[in-house]
C-alpha cells in the first residue's frame, strides 16, 4: 500500500484550521477504535463527559491515525511511531490515558504489556489518575479491569494484559516487551544524560510485537531543546517537511510557520489559537489571553517561558533576569550562518584569538575574531574541547554537550593536552595565513597554552595574558555595543547561544563582571574566550591582508 506521513503544506493547514494528521490507512479499524475511545469518560471534567462529547476534532484524527494503521489481516501495524508536540493544557495526559485504555480494550494478545513512561512521579500521576477514573466510574470497565493504585497498574482480568504507568529509569524499563508505549513529556527526558539508551530499551519490544506502537507526547521545552528531545523534534520536523522519508513515523507539531516567526507574528495574542488545537475545549481562551498579557508585562524571561509552554515557541537562548546585556542582541547577530573557520580567514584582513578554560571539569574555549575586509565587521567563530571526565563530573549538562559534539562545535579528547595541541594547530594555521595579530588568554592558565603555541611555531611575543575579573569589563561592554550595532556577527552556533544564556552579570562597583562561579553548572568558557579576543580586536589592529596569500592545507576542526 502507498501512503505518506509527510505534511509539507502543514503551515497553510494550520492557518486555515485544517488537520495536519494523516488519515487512517484502514478506516474500518479506525472507526472501531473511535467507537471505544469516544465512550471513555473524562471524569475530572465538569459533568464527566465522554471523549466523544467533549473533544476537539484533532483528537479523533490522532486516534484514527494510530489505530487505523493496524492491518487486521496480517496482525501488523504499518505505522509504529507518533510524535505529538502540543502546548500546555491541551489535554495531553488525559489523551494519553484514553489512547492507552482504548489499546487495552482492543488488545488480543494474552499477557500483553502496555506502558506510559513519565520522567517523574508527578508526571506519571497525571496520566494514571484519568486512566484509573475511566475504569472506576464505568461499571462495565470496572468489571473488566483490576486497578492497583499502589503500583499504578491496570490489569485486564481475562487476558492478563497490563497497563503500567511508571516514572522511567534504566531499572524500570529494562527488558520490557511492551506492545504499546506512550512516552509523556519527552522534553524532560531531554535533560537526562542516559535518556536515549533508556528509551531505546523501553521500546525494544516492538521487535517481537508487530502490532506494537510508541507515541511520544510533549510540550515545548522551557530551555533550549536538548538531548533526546532535540533529536526527536528535529527528526519529526524533517519527516513532516519531506526531508526524511519515513512512512512509519507520524509527526504532529503545532507550531507557528517559520515565516510568521521571522515577522514576529508568533508574538501576537491573536495567533495563539493556531497552535492550541483544544482552544475552547480544555484551553480557556480568556485565561490564555490574560496570562499572555501578564507575561508580556513582567519580563522577557517570563514572556519566553509563556510562549514555550502555551504557544510551542522553541527557546533558542535562555534569558534570565540577571543576564548579560549582550544576550538580548545575540540571536539577531547570527548573520553569518554556520560560518567556518576557513571562510572567516578568507574574508578577514586581520584576526585576533582568545583562549579560556581547560580544566578537567571545564571546557577549553577558543574564539577567533576576524575583521572583515571592506565592511570591517567582526566575524566570530568558536570551538570548544572537553575531556570525558566532564560528562561524569557534570552529568546535568552531559546531554547538551553531546548535542554540541554531534553538531561539530565540541571536540571530546581522550587525553588532556590534545585539546591544547588542537588549539595551537589552529592558531598556527592563522599565523601561516599572515593574518594573526595576537592571542589572548587568561594569565592563570597561559603556561600550557604558551608551550603548545611555541611548539607550533607561533611567535611567543604574539601571546599575551588578558586580565580577568572586573578588568574584563571593557571587553564585555564593547561586545554589547558591537552586537547592538550589528558590527559583531556570528554563525548562530547553539554552543555559543547556550554559553551566552549561562552568563550572569555580577556588579563590581561601576564595572560589570561575568564569572564562572555565578554561572553555576552552565559553562561559559567559549564566551570568556570571545571577550579575550574582543579585548585585542578593540585596539584596532593594523590590517595584515595581503602579506601572505591564503595558506594551503589549513587545519580546520
Amino acid at each position: 500500500m502507498e501512503w505518506s506521513t509527510a505534511c509539507p503544506d502543514w503551515a497553510e493547514r494550520l492557518k486555515t484550521g485544517r488537520s495536519i494528521i494523516p488519515p487512517p490507512i484502514f478506516p474500518e479499524q479506525a472507526e472501531q477504535a473511535l467507537a471505544v475511545f469516544k465512550e471513555l469518560k473524562i471524569v475530572d471534567a465538569p459533568g464527566s463527559p465522554t471523549f466523544g462529547e467533549s473533544c476537539a476534532p484533532w483528537v479523533f484524527d490522532l486516534v484514527a491515525s494510530i489505530f487505523g494503521a493496524y492491518d487486521a489481516e496480517s496482525g501488523r501495524r504499518l505505522i509504529t511511531e507518533w510524535f505529538v508536540c502540543i502546548p500546555k493544557k491541551n489535554s495531553k495526559s488525559t489523551l494519553a490515558a484514553g489512547i492507552m485504555m482504548t489499546a487495552m480494550i482492543l488488545n488480543w494478545r494474552m499477557s500483553a504489556e502496555y506502558a506510559i513512561l513519565a520522567p517523574t512521579i508527578e508526571v506519571a500521576n497525571n496520566s494514571f489518575a484519568p486512566s484509573r477514573d475511566m475504569v472506576k466510574h464505568e461499571p462495565e470497565l470496572d468489571d473488566l479491569f483490576q486497578v492497583q493504585t499502589h503500583i499504578k497498574t491496570i490489569t485486564h482480568r481475562t487476558s492478563g494484559a497490563t497497563l503500567k504507568v511508571v516514572a522511567a529509569d534504566s531499572n524500570t524499563v529494562g527488558g520490557k516487551k511492551s506492545v504499546g508505549t506512550l512516552v509523556d513529556e519527552v522534553w524532560l527526558f531531554g535533560k537526562q544524560p542516559n535518556a536515549e539508551n533508556m528509551l531505546r530499551e523501553a521500546i525494544g519490544g516492538l521487535a517481537s510485537r508487530p502490532e506494537g506502537f510508541v507515541i511520544y507526547l510533549t510540550t515545548q521545552s522551557d530551555d533550549p531543546p536538548a538531548g533526546v528531545f532535540k533529536q526527536k523534534l528535529q527528526y519529526a520536523r524533517d519527516v513532516r517537511d519531506g526531508k526524511v522519508l519515513d512512512k512509519c513515523f507520524v509527526p504532529v507539531i503545532f507550531e507557528h510557520p517559520p515565516e510568521m516567526v521571522a515577522r514576529k507574528e508568533h508574538l501576537l495574542a491573536e495567533n495563539l489559537a493556531m497552535v492550541n488545537p483544544n482552544l475552547g475545549f480544555s484551553v480557556d481562551e480568556a485565561f490564555l489571553k490574560r496570562e499572555f498579557a501578564k507575561a508580556k508585562t513582567e519580563s522577557e524571561e517570563s514572556f519566553r517561558g509563556f510562549l514555550a509552554k502555551h504557544a510551542n515557541v522553541e527557546i533558542g537562548l535562555a534569558l534570565r533576569s540577571d543576564r548579560w546585556a549582550g544576550a538580548d542582541f545575540w540571536e539577531s547577530a547570527a548573520r553569518a550562518p554556520r560560518i567556518s573557520l576557513e571562510q572567516l580567514i578568507e574574508r578577514s584582513e586581520v584576526i585576533d584569538v582568545g583562549i579560556d578554560g581547560g580544566g578537567l571539569d571545564d571546557l577549553l574555549g577558543l574564539a577567533v575574531i576576524g575583521r572583515e575586509r571592506e565592511t570591517r565587521r567582526w566575524l566570530l567563530w568558536t570551538h570548544a574541547w572537553a575531556h570525558p571526565s566532564v560528562f561524569e563530573r557534570r552529568k546535568e549538562i552531559a546531554s547538551r554537550l553531546h548535542d554540541f559534539e554531534k553538531e561539530g562545535d565540541l571536540t571530546v579528547v581522550a587525553q588532556i593536552g590534545d585539546d591544547v595541541t588542537d588549539v595551537a594547530d589552529i592558531v598556527a594555521s592563522i599565523e601561516r595565513a599572515g593574518l594573526l595579530d595576537r592571542v589572548g588568554a587568561d594569565p592563570a592558565g597561559i603556561g600550557g597554552v604558551l608551550d603548545a603555541l611555541v611548539e607550533a611555531e607561533v611567535p611567543q611575543d604574539k601571546v599575551i595574558g588578558i586580565s580577568q575579573g572586573w578588568k574584563l569589563s571593557g571587553a564585555i561592554k564593547t561586545a554589547e555595543r558591537k552586537l547592538a550595532e550589528g558590527v559583531l556577527i556570528h554563525g548562530g552556533q547553539t554552543l555559543m547561544a547556550w554559553c551566552v544564556g549561562n552568563a550572569r552579570i555580577v556588579p563590581v562597583g561601576n564595572a560589570v563582571n561575568i564569572t564562572k562561579q555565578a554561572s553555576g553548572t552552565g559553562k561559559i568558557d567559549p564566551l570568556m574566550a570571545t571577550f579575550d579576543a574582543i579585548s585585542l580586536m578593540a585596539l584596532n589592529p593594523e590590517s595584515l591582508a595581503g602579506i601572505n596569500d591564503f595558506f594551503e592545507n589549513p587545519i580546520i576542526v
